[in-house]
């Protein structure tokens, strides 16, 4: 092969590492790279915002394991991009962004369109290049992608500038990537095995706790396996819904601020936490000096920064989190299933004493609860969920079933509002045969609603359920509840927009639910069309709140049940 340009490397680079779909939009200093992108071997899909096209990326990853891939222009279109890095950060999702920069010679000028992208999403990015030389484009892309998806996983950066895209070298296959500086850890210290499972055998009240990095290490049978062994209660954080099946007998859900009772208790009852693929969030703990008092701590994670970062563990292991439940099943081995009688009754009078609960009158406002009942009832068992930020965020994470990893997405350490409906688009193009749905709140809807254009130009049939409070619902019951009522700045209007009409002429079906009778009819009309993208808009009790509640900031001692406890 003689010269080629290096936009037409990074295409080819694209292609080598595999890339079936790209979500972005062109512009003046990317565009060198949109000409041979034309006829590429992946598909690329234009987003109507880069936000958008970066939220899709993280949605695509989530939903396949497989490294997203957003492309921006330089200046806003990088800036633009840095909300779903920071996402994507913090939630630990693979994305390799690739982005245009003002020419070489005019870097620095304050030119057209140039923003100091590199610099901008250092804190924002697991690791970004700058790169200078046309012939490093292949090598750097294969980096990126190699960074991206291994150790723990998270977004990486790619900026070019426009005389590189422009300038003429001969291609080179990139070399297997060997990265001195970068060698994480993945089998754990058998010491620390040993160790672990001792503290293990002698608890009374052993707690597994669980999140994220079970899912992104494909350890979800291990886990399974290791519960069985153990007889512990697993408790499975935000982002770790799905690691474990809710149908398992030792599942008791999602601990914290809007976690069971029964989880929460449990953990500051322990007098062990297994932890593994967690880093101890704020939303799980409440206040950390308070949290988990009798508990001594086996913390298991990739990221060795998050081992003591909130608890100094007994037992600290750093490994890939399917690799350390394999040793510690090994380990385990014949070892009989510890029995925990007096503590599975405790938790058990736990769950009677205190299960979810919600009230729907057949004649009173619709209660956001039984929408999302209704649906799970009826949507596809391996229906994948995502869901944007706030009230229905939780109350999606509460009453869904998840019986296997990555059908559960959403924006966690960020609490990215508008991650809902990209989101949902990235996941219903890398899992075309599977029913996705997206749960959104009005708020979070109106913040990313043009993506929905995207959807149904590209023939890509998500369903948006829609709960409509006419509020922004979460930051409504934190006024209600430590601002006196005083609701400043969280209305939002019930009659604007017009939902279904909105969505009708984004080229997507538009229903409506107002009224308890309505809401199965609307659920199954929206469930059977396939053809384009739906919007269901459910018109719910915005005086509704989220509870379990641990106050922020608050001791996990104190859980507020229902508004009779406040």
């Amino acid at each position: 092969m003689g010269m080629i340009t290096g936009a037409e490397i990074l295409i080819k680079a694209l292609e080598y590492q595999e890339v079936e779909t790209a979500f972005g939009i062109p512009g003046g200093a990317i565009l060198p790279a949109y000409d041979p992108l034309i006829d590429a071997g992946f598909r690329h899909v234009l987003a109507r915002h880069e936000q958008g096209a970066g939220h899709m990326a993280e949605g695509y990853a989530w939903a396949t394991g497989k490294v997203g891939v957003a492309i921006a222009t330089s200046g806003p279109g990088a800036t633009n991009l840095v909300t779903p890095l920071a996402d994507a950060l913090m939630d630990s999702v693979p994305i390799v962004a690739i982005t245009g920069q003002v020419p070489t010679h005019a870097v620095g000028n304050d030119a057209f369109q140039e923003a100091h992208t590199t610099g901008i999403t250092m804190p924002a990015t697991k690791h970004n290049y700058f790169v200078t030389h046309a012939e490093e484009i292949a090598q750097t892309v294969a980096e990126a992608f190699h960074l991206a998806s291994t150790g723990r996983p998270g977004p990486v950066l790619v900026d070019i500038p426009k005389d590189v895209l422009n300038a003429r070298v001969p291609w080179r296959d990139p070399e297997p990537v060997a990265m001195p500086g970068y060698r994480p850890t993945t089998s754990p210290h058998p010491r620390r095995i040993r160790e672990a499972i001792r503290l293990i055998e002698s608890a009374e009240r052993p707690v597994l706790y669980v999140g994220g990095g079970i899912i992104k290490a494909g350890g979800s049978e291990a886990l399974a396996a290791f519960a069985r062994m153990t007889n512990m209660p697993v408790i499975t954080t935000l982002m770790g819904r799905g690691a474990i099946s809710d149908h398992n007998p030792n599942t008791l859900g999602m601990p914290g601020m809007h976690g069971l009772y029964a989880a929460t208790t449990a953990m500051q009852k322990a007098d062990l936490l297994v932890a593994i693929g967690v880093r101890f969030d704020d939303r799980v703990t409440g206040d950390p000096d308070a949290f988990a008092p009798f508990a001594k701590v086996i913390h298991a994670d990739i990221d060795p920064a998050e081992i003591g970062k909130v608890r100094a563990p007994e037992v600290p292991i750093v490994g890939d989190a399917r690799l350390i439940l394999e040793a510690m099943c090994e380990r385990w081995g014949d070892t009989p299933t510890p029995e925990l009688e007096k503590w599975w009754t405790t938790i058990r009078t736990w769950q009677e004493r205190h299960p979810l609960r919600f009230e729907q009158q057949a004649d009173g406002p619709l209660k956001p609860q039984h929408v999302i009942s209704r649906l799970r009832d009826r949507a596809d068992d391996d229906a994948i969920v995502v869901s944007g930020v706030g009230q229905h965020q939780m109350w999606a994470s509460q009453y869904w079933r998840f019986d296997q990893p990555r059908h559960w997405i959403n924006s966690g350490g960020l609490g990215t509002m508008g991650f809902a409906v990209p989101a949902a688009i990235g996941a219903k193009v890398g899992m075309p045969d599977q029913q996705v749905i997206a749960v959104d709140g009005d708020g979070c809807f109106q913040m990313t609603v043009q993506e929905l254009i995207t959807a149904a130009y590209e023939r890509i049939p998500i369903k948006v359920a829609l709960f409509n409070n006419a509020a922004h619902g979460m930051v409504r019951q934190w006024q209600r509840l430590f601002y006196n009522e005083r609701f400043s700045a969280s209305d939002l209007g019930q009659q604007l927009p017009d939902y279904p009409k909105l969505a009708e002429s984004m080229g997507c079906a538009g229903l409506r639910a107002t009224r308890v009778d309505e809401v199965d009819h609307v659920i199954e009309t929206m469930l059977e069309i396939d053809d384009r993208p739906v919007v269901a808009e459910f018109v719910v009790d915005r005086d509704e709140m989220v509870f379990p509640m641990v106050p922020a900031g608050g001791s996990n001692d104190i859980v507020l049940n229902g508004p009779e406890d406040l």
